[in-house]
This record gives C-alpha cells, sequence and structure tokens, in this order.
C-alpha cells in the first residue's frame, strides 16, 4: 500500500480501529502466519559511542564491560539450534578496537558446525571489516537509523553521522548482505510527522528487515528522566509500517514488553512476522542494558509460550528476504563473495 507521508501521519496520531486488522491481514498477505524466531547473542557490551540513551554509552561507568570467548559463542549456538532457532544474532556495542579478524573467526565456526543465518548488529564499520565478516558466512546485517530527524540525531548522536550511517546500508548491499534498519518510537520532542519520515525512510532504503521499538529511559543516561514511549502509537506505527512497506520482516522486538506486559503479543497481531529470544549466557545479559527489561521473560521458551497465545506457528525455516528470494543465497565458508 502506497501510503503517503500524511496518510502515515495521521494514521500513528490517531486511533484507529480498522488499522490493526489491515495491518495483520497484509501481514500474513506477504509473510504468512509463521513467526520466524531470532537468537541474539550480546557477546560484548563494550562500545565507543556516547548516545544519550543508552546504557551501553561509554561514559556509564557504573556498567562492568565484558566479551564473550568465540568456545562460549559456540556453546549458547548449539543450545539455540537444538531450539529450532535458524537465525543467530551476534550483536554488541559500537566497539572501535573490536578486531576483525576474531569476529570473522567466530562467524566461521558458527558457519561451519551450524545450519543457521548469521546476522550481525555491531554499528558502523570499514569496508574491508564488512567484507571480511562476508566472507567468513555473515549473511545479514542490522543497522538502524535511530530517528531520520536530522537535528534529533545530531542532538542524541554527538559522536556518529546519520548520512554516514545510511551510506553504509548500500555498502553492506553491495557485498551481499540482506539489510536491516529502524528506529526508535518515541524520542523527546519526536513528531508524527518525524515517524512517518522513519517509515518513508525505511521504503526508501529498500531494506528486507524493519526493526522498531518504543523508547524505554535507562537511568544511567542523560535522558534518564524522559518519558518512555506509548504503547499505543508504537503499535500503530508498526501497523502503519506493514501497510507501507509490505514484504519487508518486522520482529516484534524486546522493547514492547518493556513498556507493557504483553507488548510484543500485541506487535505480532498487528504487522509484526519475527519474534527475538536473547539466548546470551545469565551472567552476561544482565550486564547488555541498552534499557531496563525483564531479560529472563526473552528466553526461548517463554517466546514459544508466546506464539502459543497468539496460535502463531513457528517457522521452520531461516527467514531470509522476502523481497529477493531468488537473489538470495546461503553464505558459508565455502561459498565466496
Amino acid at each position: 500500500m502506497m501510503l503517503e507521508h500524511n496518510q502515515m501521519a495521521g494514521l500513528i496520531n490517531r486511533e484507529n480501529d480498522e488499522l490493526f486488522a489491515m495491518a495483520d491481514t497484509s501481514r500474513f498477505t506477504h509473510c504468512g502466519d509463521e513467526v520466524h524466531l531470532r537468537g541474539i547473542v550480546e557477546f560484548s557490551n563494550v562500545c565507543s559511542r556516547n548516545c544519550l540513551y543508552c546504557g551501553l554509552r561509554r561514559d556509564n561507568s557504573a556498567l562492568p564491560r565484558y566479551t564473550m570467548s568465540t568456545d562460549e559463542i559456540l556453546f549458547v549456538v548449539s543450545n539455540a539450534d537444538r531450539n529450532g532457532v535458524r537465525t543467530i544474532v551476534l550483536q554488541s556495542g559500537e566497539n572501535d578496537d573490536e578486531q576483525a579478524g576474531r569476529l570473522a573467526s567466530t562467524i566461521s565456526a558458527i558457519k561451519k558446525e551450524f545450519d543457521v543465518a548469521v546476522t550481525l548488529c555491531v554499528g558502523v564499520k570499514s569496508s574491508d571489516c564488512f567484507r571480511q565478516w562476508r566472507q567468513a558466512g555473515a549473511d545479514r546485517y542490522l543497522l538502524k537509523h535511530e530517528t531520520a530527524a536530522q537535528a534529533l540525531y545530531e542532538k542524541l548522536h554527538p559522536d556518529s553521522d546519520l548520512n554516514g550511517r545510511l551510506s553504509t546500508l548500500g555498502s553492506l548491499r553491495a557485498l551481499g548482505y540482506q539489510i536491516g534498519s529502524g528506529c526508535i518510537i518515541g524520542l523527546p520532542t519526536q513528531t508524527p510527522g518525524d515517524l512517518a519520515d522513519d517509515i518513508l525512510l525505511t521504503r526508501r532504503l529498500d531494506i528486507d528487515m524493519a526493526a522498531f521499538g518504543p523508547f524505554v529511559p535507562h537511568p544511567s543516561t542523560p535522558l534518564a528522566a524522559a518519558p518512555a514511549g506509548d504503547i499505543d502509537v508504537s503499535l500503530r506505527f508498526v501497523a502503519a509500517a506493514r501497510l507501507a512497506l509490505g514484504p519487508v520482516h518486522i520482529p516484534a522486538t524486546t522493547a514492547f514488553d518493556a513498556i507493557a506486559p504483553d507488548g510484543r503479543e500485541r506487535a505480532l497481531r498487528c504487522g509484526a512476522n519475527v519474534i527475538m529470544a536473547n539466548i546470551t549466557p545469565d551472567r552476561y545479559r544482565r550486564l547488555y542494558t541498552i534499557y531496563p527489561s525483564d531479560r529472563a521473560a526473552n528466553s526461548v521458551d517463554r517466546v514459544k509460550a508466546i506464539l502459543n497465545r497468539t496460535e502463531r506457528p513457528l517457522a521452520r525455516d531461516r527467514g531470509d528476504s522476502l523481497k529477493r528470494r531468488e537473489e538470495t543465497k546461503t553464505c558459508n565458508v565455502l561459498q565466496r563473495v
């Protein structure tokens, strides 16, 4: 559905009894009923950036830092594989000192032992890093633009550049990655028009996955006193995004449960077709605090319980791009790009 800016802003800003039903129908048309399960490994909370809303920010000196070893990562991936997880998301802070070769070795080891897709979410890096990781077997890359409003982006990200972030997505596409982006809903001073711009930007980027989540304030950041994103606005945003984007994977992100106990269930009923489970070991999981949440509530078993309550089946395939099925190829150590 080719929604224009004012139409999307209107849908996000006001109640619409038909909106969720329309989005759910669109989701079924483009994605079917199956929900794709992604297993997140938060392998390091070291970050070089100082974003005003994130608990991993460089200046949060109260946070003990960690980096998991390859053996630790392989152990949790093995358990996830036995539990039917077909995509592993390797996520960390945006660490300028991260050695590309170390992560490449981890990716290669995962792809050698397990029949899973590997998604990376480690921030803006050099083209050489992206190429090395792709050759090691990485299939997808998630790089959220956070907000399309230039002035707001600059205020919240004092040491990052929006245009550079967007151009990076093009570089990732050229290397053969399936790409994802997305934004935060309910940031301070953000307007319905800004949110409509976020949807339009994701449409222009021609992404394969769009990850949206409500703003959740963290007590160790400059935005500690800011109000959290509104659950109803956030759900309407997801619904409008589904109608505008069509065949794109949209996750019911964990941030929805951080502001409403049934947030992810509701997101699955208004356009989402992906859900995340946190498979990070407990001793590290409590230290990966982008925002406060009940980290234990995001286990594979809890996620499967959500699917049972929503009467949605768990997908058995990897959940590759819905747009480029004829182009999608499994990347592994035997197949170089």
